[in-house]
């Protein structure tokens, strides 16, 4: 293949796909094309998994398969196989399984040698072209992988087979049932508290990634119990990531993750399915504390989102920006030379920029030394103690300094964005902003959300088969968290607006995951559709429960049954969530961390969701009062529902509720919590539907 000519990837609708077109490899997408021609030439297949916002996986790209003898290398060998994580997660996830079991990691790039039949025998992640970083070098793997494919057939055969085997036996669960009771949330606790970083907030070690889902646990078993190390989990975790170089001091949003403890040095990279849920973390963090911190923090992510990630006036959101303009940096875009600074600002403003982020003559970035991360470094009280002037003058001082930094930024390259609008990923921004347009009184995140799960239904959804991965393209099947997320969302919408079609289009999205994804038998949910054409290579029932990186599906899945009992009084709802959390019962626990959302799950179903109805006209001054305060009280699983007295009369609402609510005196305006059908007495003033809301667990807990 001539490298001025280009390969089958061109036309691909994937941005990662296309990035490769121009390579002299001979790449295949993944489908029967590849397998079928593995087979009749009898060759083993190179895998290689990654993304566009990769950074490793365009370094191999340019030191490997950009390279005419390696790549010719590959031609001769092999049926080489390209895939984009982001549009084929069910792919990713089974052949991570599989190369974490071979070599002890994952990651992207993720290098596999499959058979024909598409079985894994041997894999790693990055692999440098020669020997390298205690890295045997790819061509001498290839090389070496080629000669016992051809020699020793019989041996590869053995391993693969061993190897799909432990994969299926892993991913299917089958001896992971077990009991639902408070005890497993006592244990969640536990386990996640136990890897808290009292120093530097987070849990675990370097490298450091955001836990969204560990963080709402936290905070809504603090809202339960009281218990006052809860709160400062939670706390330290949400500061140290909003004053870490992890989170963008000028642009807003934050990056994958830390290399380093203090969430000082990022991987640049950001992601919407990190985002989303984090402004979420944030929007809570604010209404557990007033920590304008957290606020300032949300409305950033918010600010990046709708500059950077915003699908416009049709809604919908775009998956991702990159770390990097080239190979040659890393991060250069988000980050700065004193010089730099200097250039952009006055003196003043130079002076106090570097004391506040730490910009120093030598920084942070091994590529660059005179790059700086920007991290703050010191508050107000110092900054203003070292400039001589009052906390307040500094604050105007860094507001005006930022503003100039931001717009020399803009003048840079700007890392490039995947827009591609991913299903799953657009529903869980969806709720994110739904959420921080109620709490934050921002009505504009509330309009886009609302376009955004539109725009889902009308070009993702097929009453037949759920919704589709992708927007866009031929149609690519939906995953389980394609119909969980979307579902969530959807309730979400209609708790925000009382508008009965987005609960009608939440329950049909809940039908067809019942009886596409389920798993009457056994409990829970697989992760791609009976319907799915067949996978090829390993063709593994997978139920997924780990948050890895979003929300387990499963976890979504049961609490969305919670939640459409609760509206609904359907047993089977009921029945299913409860089989949900039941198929995982008995091995949640030993996952701890990362399986945080489904202790969320397991917490609202065993006390089943919360609703609060605020009764009253429209206009009502008490009514908005009411409203107001409920929405300022964190309870996860919180419903809060505006129903008029037209909205009432109008038999739009779903029937427990409706089933409800007739019962209740009129006149004044007045809230109700309800809990598994049964709803307390009727109350009139803002404090004591807080009371409510939050019994005072800290008064009984210890700290």
């Amino acid at each position: 293949m001539s490298q001025t000519t280009a390969n089958r990837l061109h036309n691909s609708t994937s941005a990662y796909l296309r990035s490769a077109e121009h390579q002299p490899v001979d790449w295949h997408e993944w489908g029967e094309e590849a397998f079928a021609r593995a087979r009749a030439e009898d060759k083993p297949i190179l895998l290689d998994i990654g993304a566009v916002w990769c950074h490793w996986c365009h370094v191999i790209d340019r030191e490997s398969y950009e390279n005419p003898e390696i790549a010719a290398l590959i031609n001769r060998n092999y049926v080489a196989v390209k895939v984009d994580r982001d549009e084929r997660p069910d792919v990713d996830a089974r052949y991570q399984a599989a190369i974490s079991a071979i070599s002890g990691q994952g990651g992207w790039p993720l290098t596999g040698f499959l058979t024909p039949d598409g079985r894994p025998f041997f894999g790693g992640t990055y692999f440098p072209p020669d020997d390298a970083m205690g890295r045997p070098g790819f061509r001498r793997i290839l090389t070496a992988v080629a000669e016992a494919y051809r020699g020793r057939r019989a041996e590869v055969d053995r391993s693969a087979e061993t190897l799909a085997q432990a994969v299926a036996q892993a991913e299917a669960f089958r001896a992971a049932r077990g009991t639902i009771s408070a005890q497993i949330l006592e244990e969640m606790e536990d386990a996640i508290v136990r890897q808290f970083d009292m120093r530097n907030g987070g849990f675990g070690r370097a490298p450091k990634f955001p836990h969204p889902a560990a963080i709402n646990f936290l905070a809504e078993r603090y809202q339960v119990t009281g218990r006052r190390h809860l709160l400062s989990v939670v706390e330290t975790t949400l500061s140290k990531m909003a004053s870490g170089g992890v989170y963008d001091q000028l642009g807003g949003g934050f990056h994958r993750y830390s290399v380093d403890e203090r969430w000082c040095v990022p991987h640049f990279e950001k992601m919407s399915y990190d985002n989303a849920p984090l402004l979420e973390n944030y929007v809570h963090g604010w209404q557990l504390t007033g920590d304008p911190l957290f606020r300032e923090s949300a409305e950033g992510i918010i600010r990046w989102t709708d500059e950077v990630l915003s699908g416009g006036e049709r809604g919908g959101f775009f998956s991702s920006q990159d770390a990097d303009i080239s190979l040659e940096d890393d991060g250069d875009y988000f980050t700065w030379t004193q010089e730099e600074v200097r250039q952009a600002l006055s003196p003043d403003e130079a002076l106090a920029i570097e004391l506040y982020y730490d910009v120093e003559p030598v920084g942070e970035m091994h590529h660059n030394p005179a790059k700086n991360v920007l991290w703050i470094a010191r508050g107000f009280t110092e900054m203003a103690t070292r400039l001589g002037k009052s906390e307040k003058e500094v604050e105007a001082l860094l507001a005006v300094a930022r503003t100039k930094l931001l717009a020399a930024r803009a003048q840079r390259p700007m890392p490039a964005i995947d827009r591609a609008v991913y299903t799953g990923w657009n529903a869980m921004y969806s709720s994110a902003y739904l959420e921080a347009g109620r709490v934050l009184g921002r009505e504009d995140c509330r309009a886009f959300a609302l376009r955004t799960l539109d725009r889902l239904l009308a070009e993702a959804w097929n009453e037949e088969r759920g919704f589709a991965h992708r927007l866009g393209g031929a149609r690519l099947e939906g995953s389980l968290e394609d119909q969980a997320f979307p579902a969530a969302a959807l309730l979400d919408a209609f708790e925000a607006t009382l508008d009965r079609r987005y609960f009608d289009a939440a329950v049909r999205a809940a039908e067809r995951m019942l009886s596409l994804y389920g798993d009457e038998e056994g409990g829970g949910f697989f992760d791609r559709s009976r319907l799915a054409a067949p996978l090829g290579g390993l063709e593994v029932r997978r139920k997924p429960l780990q948050d890895s990186p979003t929300p387990s599906g499963n976890s979504c899945a049961a609490l969305v049954l919670s939640r459409l009992f609760a509206y609904t009084g359907e047993n089977r709802f009921q029945e299913r969530a409860q089989a949900t959390l039941e198929a995982f019962a008995g091995v949640a626990p030993q996952y701890g961390l990362f399986a945080a959302s489904y202790a969320l799950a397991a917490g609202v179903h065993l006390k089943s969701p919360a609703q609060v109805v605020v009764l009253g006209h429209a206009g009502d001054p008490v009514a908005a009062q009411l409203e107001r305060a409920a929405l300022d009280v964190f309870r996860f699983g919180k419903a809060v529902l505006r129903v008029t007295p037209e909205i009432l009369t109008s038999n739009t609402l779903p029937s427990a509720l409706a089933a409800t609510l007739p019962h209740v005196p009129g006149g004044t305006a007045q809230a109700l919590v309800c809990v598994g059908g049964v709803c307390r007495p009727p109350v009139t003033a803002p404090a004591q539907l807080k009371a409510l809301l939050v019994p005072d667990a800290a008064s009984s807990a210890s700290s």
